[in-house]
């Protein structure tokens, strides 16, 4: 059975100013990624992972290899594929209900089975009467568990998250990590997730791919063998913290050189 997702020897340069060099951000990444699987792209600022899930999304176009979806090349963004930024992205003119709506009316969908979908999601991310509310109206978590029902009401085969957890509060952020964690096993859907947190990438994933300094390789590959649905107390877990310090004194000289930069 071929992979869902086949990134095969993908490299990106973005060109420089007159007189100057490009950027290569990306060189030689591959990466398959099987139907339900959740996958953290966890590396030092600068790495490429946003550009590679920028590149997954189809917002960015590669300079070498290709990416196929299902056996056929990725060619620009697709409702397949649905992206959560860090930044919520919910249209602030909307109740949260039309924001989870959008997708489907653009889709074409009848307002009354929209509506339906749109309910069931937002009870699903725990927002239930909060449908007539306006984004300024919720907390930061609530418009992320918004902006992750938004991204889910199309049906995408592919989750795509932009460090979406980055601006908010560590309480907020722990709690928020195990929503994701049980509405994307609920849901069943294959979820590329990129982060700066050892611990975040290690508690949501089936796998963690550790990307170099830039230019971004994959310089590790470390497969989570902790059950789902995952829950608090695997933080305490003895194979859980061994592997979150070895990727921390991995990973601790390319933080320390990006902070004297």
């Amino acid at each position: 059975m071929s992979a869902q997702l086949d990134i095969s020897n993908v490299s990106k340069i973005y060109p420089g100013r007159r007189g100057e060099d490009g950027i290569h951000a990306l060189q030689d990444v591959s990466l398959k990624i099987n139907k339900g699987e959740f996958i953290s792209l966890l590396g030092p600022s600068g790495c490429g992972k946003s550009t590679l899930l920028s590149i997954v999304a189809g917002f960015q176009t590669v300079s070498d290899g290709f990416i196929l979806q299902n056996d056929r090349e990725l060619v620009g963004p697709s409702s397949t594929r649905t992206v959560v930024f860090q930044n919520y992205a919910l249209f602030g003119w909307m109740t949260i209900q039309k924001n989870v709506e959008f997708g489907l009316k653009a889709k074409g969908v009848p307002a009354t089975a929209r509506a339906r979908r749109a309910r069931e999601l937002l009870a699903s991310v725990r927002l239930s009467g909060f449908e007539d509310k306006y984004p300024h109206e919720i907390s930061g978590g609530m418009k992320q568990r918004a902006a992750i029902a938004r991204a889910l009401a199309p049906d995408p085969e592919i989750l795509l998250m932009d460090e979406p957890f980055g601006a908010l509060d560590a309480q907020t952020r722990v709690l928020l990590q195990e929503e994701i964690a049980r509405i994307s096993t609920e849901a069943g859907k294959t979820v590329l997730f990129v982060t700066h947190g050892i611990d975040e990438a290690v508690f949501l994933a089936d796998r963690v791919i550790v990307m170099s300094p830039r230019p971004g390789r994959v310089r590790q590959e470390v497969v989570v063998p902790l059950p789902r649905p995952r829950t608090a107390e695997m933080r305490a877990d003895p194979w859980f913290v061994s592997t979150v310090n070895e990727l921390w004194e991995t990973l601790k000289p390319d933080w320390q050189k990006e902070e004297k930069q």
